[in-house]
């Protein structure tokens, strides 16, 4: 059974909130683009655990879309790339853009593949 469309935007909303202000701790603590690695990395642990959970869909709704959707960051992923290929070249910009997906990547497969052999 899937949730009503008002009570899966609401799921979507607070877990959106509580990855924001995740986001921003994470931020506080470490900064520039160490974070952004750091967050998306986390993230998609965190995705990737969750999806290979024995979890009904609200909580992917609240955890999944909400949650990881907000605490990762892609934008600032996408700004970090940029800045760096314009302040020190396209070599900076590419190597931050592999370092993201050489991180988020396995992290993903990690958390998936953890998960699934605890409830497996």
């Amino acid at each position: 059974m899937t949730a009503a469309p008002i009570f899966a935007t609401a799921l979507v909303g607070v877990g959106g909130a509580l990855g924001a202000v995740s986001r921003h701790a994470v931020g506080l603590r470490v900064e520039g683009r160490r974070s952004v690695l750091l967050v998306n990395a986390l993230g998609s642990f965190a995705l990737g655990a969750i999806t290979a959970a024995p979890i009904g869909s609200t909580a992917a709704l609240l955890l999944g879309v909400g949650f990881c959707g907000a605490f990762t960051t892609f934008s600032s992923f996408a700004v970090g790339t940029v800045r760096a290929a314009s302040e020190t070249g396209a070599r900076a910009g590419a190597a931050v853009a592999a370092s993201n997906i050489a991180a988020a990547l396995p992290a993903f497969l990690l958390g998936s593949f953890l998960v699934a052999e605890s409830f497996g």
